[in-house]
């Protein structure tokens, strides 16, 4: 060995921070929301197709769609189509096969993203059984995407101070379920 060569490469102890820093930084992006799944009960679940006066007419897009049941029953029971959107592949291969099995995966798109991400343009229903936090990040979405008087309505958890056109309480084996339905306001207010 020769006297200079000091072995592996050797950085001063604030150079490593720096280089530290600066690759946690690049690496950031947006916090992910973490909604714990837990499916909707099936009771629930035609409160809240029933609170948004689905029809054949409409395309209901489930964010958070975990097993796909609520755009499974609104194809089945009023000939809707649907979107079951969840960031999780496990839930929409669920999702996928629990719509083949009910004879409508014709009627539904199954997309695997982040529905914060996702293009709601066609939506004519919205539905959601996520958190309040979630709910809140999602609010402007909804508001700049969807024309006015779009339903959208939630499972257990308010939008913040968006007004309640109507509220169900459906009550349940260990607990009451509250179901909201809201309307957007459109993206001129």
């Amino acid at each position: 060995m020769r006297g200079r060569d000091r072995g592996p490469l050797r950085i001063p102890l604030k150079n490593y921070l720096v280089v530290l820093l600066a690759a946690a930084c690049a690496q950031v992006e947006d916090a992910p929301y973490l909604v714990r799944y837990e499916p909707s009960p099936p009771q629930v679940v035609s409160a809240m197709l029933e609170l948004a006066a689905v029809s054949k007419k409409d395309v209901v897009y489930d964010l958070g769609c975990g097993d796909g049941r609520i755009v499974i029953e609104a194809a089945k029971r009023y000939g809707a189509r649907g979107v079951c959107v969840d960031i999780d592949p496990r839930r929409i291969a669920e999702a996928r096969a629990n719509a083949a099995e009910a004879g409508v995966a014709h009627r539904i798109r199954f997309r695997e993203e982040d529905l914060l991400k996702t293009d709601l343009s066609d939506a004519t229903v919205v539905t959601l059984f996520l958190s309040y936090d979630l709910n809140l990040a999602l609010r402007p979405k909804l508001e700049r995407e969807l024309p006015a008087g779009t339903p959208v309505v939630s499972h257990w958890h308010r939008m913040g101070d968006w007004p309640v056109e109507r509220t169900i309480y459906v009550k349940g084996l260990d607990r009451g379920n509250e179901v909201f339905l809201f309307r957007t306001r459109g993206s001129s207010l």
